[in-house]
């Protein structure tokens, strides 16, 4: 069966690049072996922002009485949990799936592989495609030597449908994962730690706001040993004992492995087909072309930020790509970036400290939420930090504190238009908003401060 594009894989990337194919008037066959929406819809970005909904309510509960409400809270209902979040997913998946029949996308159900530089294999069948689409996804890594059992030893797949909250948690992992579990299960009431290797959590993002993240989390009592390494582990029968490699040993009900994920390469035909896969992830240009003529990949599968919106934008470039649109190579520093905890921390742009390495002179400006009364309200502490070039556009913001991510979109169209703080400092915030402290910062770095201390 002849195809002008055959998509391998139909989560965000994929199923983004088979509705704007269609779109533009080209026949798409869309192979999935589990469920259209793939990682994010089922068991990523959907389900897990549930929790963390569930997990913002039950802690909204037992800090009721600080703002005069008599509530009680009585403990977390499991499987009411997941009915919850179950809801939500299975909403989201009809959803997608009515979009892409109703675009005349034709679903192609179990498991492919690439047969030829533009062949696709589904058991028996093979799909040829002008084009073809790589979009595998990731799965999540352990370590070597550390054998995930799925009851004592588990990955953020298992935290899904597990059937209890566990009484303790050791959170092997401080990047955006393991911070977000963590954040989750000790709102639900379980006593946390986190090992992280490198020297703070959330390593990818500006300094300043992994301190006010660690800060938040000593007051939440969760727990974190950082700059030490993962040494090994013993199943017992209460639960785990985890040592380190300095020593120290914890005990938990649960290890939970959250290291990262890495790209769905193996078995899949691809370096036979002339694709080349380096450290795991395959190859490709700017415009996500492999090194095998026609074919291109997307999503997780490559070696650019594992966010589904980035997802969505490399599987629209993609097709418009083919379709000779010339759309522009993404500037992968201007996707936005959100880590769902409580506190959130959100960014756009650069850090200073790869403003230092680009030898990039800056200017920046923190504005405290402590001077922000939406966020004083809403019980928050963090803070907004904005960098900008020395008489130049901003090139960076950076946000910790309740619900803060809902304000990056604004600091990405900051970013993205090159805005000069002066030019942003001229837009009038609504007020009592959250968005006021970007623009609080503005004014600051346009030499006009309001609300902040001279």
């Amino acid at each position: 069966m002849a195809y002008d594009i055959v998509v391998l894989g139909g989560g965000s990337g994929g199923y983004a690049c088979a509705l704007r194919a269609a779109e533009l008037g080209m026949s798409v066959a869309l192979v999935e072996k589990d469920k259209i929406g793939g990682t994010c819809l089922h068991r990523g970005c959907i389900p897990t922002k549930a929790m963390l909904h569930v997990a913002e309510v039950a802690d909204e509960t037992r800090e009721s009485e600080s703002v005069g409400v008599r509530a009680r809270f009585d403990g977390i209902d499991v499987q009411g949990v997941h009915a919850f979040k179950d809801k939500i997913v299975n909403r989201a998946w009809k959803g997608v799936q009515g979009l892409l029949r109703s675009a005349g996308v034709t679903i192609v159900e179990g498991e492919g592989r690439l047969a030829g530089p533009r062949r696709v294999q589904v058991g028996s069948q093979v799909y040829e495609g002008s084009h073809v689409v790589l979009a595998t996804g990731s799965a999540p890594r352990s370590l070597p030597g550390l054998r995930i059992d799925g009851e004592r030893i588990i990955t953020s797949d298992h935290t899904l449908t597990m059937d209890r909250v566990p009484s303790s948690v050791v959170v092997l992992g401080g990047g955006v994962i393991g911070v977000e579990l963590a954040s989750v299960y000790r709102s639900f009431g379980a006593s946390v730690t986190i090992v992280e290797a490198l020297p703070r959590l959330l390593p990818a993002e500006e300094e300043s706001s992994s301190k006010l993240l660690e800060r938040a989390f000593r007051r939440r009592g969760i727990k974190y040993e950082l700059g030490v390494r993962f040494d090994g582990v013993k199943v017992t029968d209460v639960g785990v004992l985890v040592t380190l490699d300095n020593g120290k040993t914890l005990e938990s009900e649960i290890l939970l492995v959250a290291v990262g994920r890495g790209a769905v390469t193996e078995g899949l035909g691809f370096e036979e087909a002339g694709v080349a896969v380096e450290r795991g992830t395959v190859t490709v240009d700017e415009h996500c072309r492999t090194t095998a003529p026609g074919v291109y990949a997307v999503g997780d599968l490559i070696a650019t930020p594992q966010l589904a919106h980035a997802g969505f934008a490399e599987g629209i470039m993609v097709a418009e790509h083919i379709a000779g649109l010339a759309p522009a190579p993404i500037d992968y520093a201007g996707v936005p970036r959100i880590t769902y905890s409580d506190p959130e921390v959100a960014s756009v742009g650069i850090t200073s400290a790869q403003a230092a390495e680009r030898g990039i002179e800056i200017v920046e400006q923190v504005y405290d939420l402590a001077g922000n009364p939406k966020s004083q309200i809403l019980g928050t502490a963090g803070a907004v930090k904005v960098l900008a070039r020395e008489d130049g556009p901003v090139v960076g913001v950076h946000m910790v504190g309740r619900r803060i991510g809902e304000l990056v979109t604004e600091g990405q169209l900051i970013y993205n238009w090159e805005a000069l703080p002066a030019e942003v400092a001229q837009l009038i915030h609504a007020h009592p908003t959250q968005s006021e402290a970007l623009g609080e910062a503005m004014l600051a770095l346009a030499g006009k401060p309001l609300h902040v201390h001279k």
